[in-house]
């Protein structure tokens, strides 16, 4: 999945994450200098974006089954050493916003300060991927699957980078979850997914 995602032109990443974050109704946000757009499954897990206007990327996932869930863990530091090595101008997307159903807020005791949860952390520097440097340490001190018990994997399977992308496959995963009670309602909630891809392009 992750020489996959590399691989995707980031025009590409960011019209899938729309049209996911729509296929989610999730809200669009905009912070100072980025649009965040992001993915849940409903369960837990996600997936969210912040495309900068200088075209980096910061992107977080989630697992809530995982070892990576720091949740309840109530510890600020080891959550804010996920962000090392990432450009500040970046954290700060993440740095004393609102909480939401995909990322809720880690608060220092100390200072009241607060940042975001995230089981993983990447970024994209406007040429390539990156994984997190104090993210990457964690995970080799914890022995811990860096991709896997992050969610990554998980998460960024509906984007299907590395594969198409057509309102047929999103169907098609959706009915493999079980969504649909029979052809007529899938055929139904076809038509919707095509009326959404529509308006990304």
């Amino acid at each position: 999945m992750w020489d996959a995602l590399a691989a995707t032109p980031l025009r590409e990443v960011r019209r899938r994450a729309a049209i996911l974050d729509e296929l989610a109704e999730v809200e669009p946000v905009t912070v100072t200098g980025a649009r965040r757009l992001a993915w849940n499954d409903g369960g837990g897990q996600s997936a969210v974006w912040y495309f900068a206007d200088d075209h980096r990327v910061l992107l977080l996932t989630f697992d809530h089954e995982s070892p990576l869930n720091l949740y309840a863990e109530d510890d600020f530091a080891l959550q804010e050493s996920f962000y090392e090595g990432v450009p500040e101008s970046l954290v700060d997307l993440v740095r004393d916003r609102p909480e939401n159903y995909e990322s809720l807020n880690l608060k220092d005791p100390a200072t009241g300060r607060t940042i975001h949860y995230a089981g993983g952390v990447f970024w994209y520097d406007g040429a390539r991927w990156h994984v997190a440097d104090g993210f990457a340490a964690h995970c080799r001190r914890e022995d811990v699957s860096l991709f896997r018990d992050s969610g990554f994997d998980y998460c960024l399977d509906p984007y299907r980078f590395g594969e198409d992308f057509t309102p047929e496959s999103a169907v098609a995963m959706r009915d493999e979850d079980g969504w649909y009670e029979g052809a007529e309602e899938r055929d139904a909630d076809l038509a919707n997914v095509r009326e959404i891809f529509t308006r990304h392009g």
